[in-house]
């Protein structure tokens, strides 16, 4: 079992069995994202269960829900997470294209 926790641009996974933490520092970019029929608040995550959902924050304290429905990024390990353009435009970081940003799991997916 573990848990995850956003700390200022970094994920960090707490293990409950054993007593380790592995941060990774992070920011959000956004991309065409994947159709969803339900929402289009969606993102990309490399690792997280498919179907769940994250609280995407930014230092600024603005923050959207998004539903993770792909796998990404790929290509820059400080990327960790791609939104959907509209929960970039919701966020106000379509101009810049990347952000620093807090991830917290709201619901994991099931795997």
């Amino acid at each position: 079992m573990f848990k995850k926790v956003a700390l200022q641009g970094i994920l960090v996974v707490v293990l409950a069995s054993a007593s380790l933490a592995l941060a990774v520092p992070g920011q959000a970019v956004y991309y065409g994202g994947k159709y969803n029929p339900y929402t289009r608040m969606t993102a990309a995550h490399r690792t997280l269960p498919l179907g769940s959902w994250v609280r995407v924050t930014l230092r600024s304290g603005h923050s959207v829900d998004v539903l993770i429905n792909d796998r990404g990024p790929f290509g820059n390990s400080r990327r960790i997470i791609d939104l959907s353009r509209t929960a970039a435009a919701r966020l106000g970081i379509l101009s810049q294209g990347i952000a620093a940003v807090d991830v917290r799991v709201l619901k994991y997916g099931r795997r």
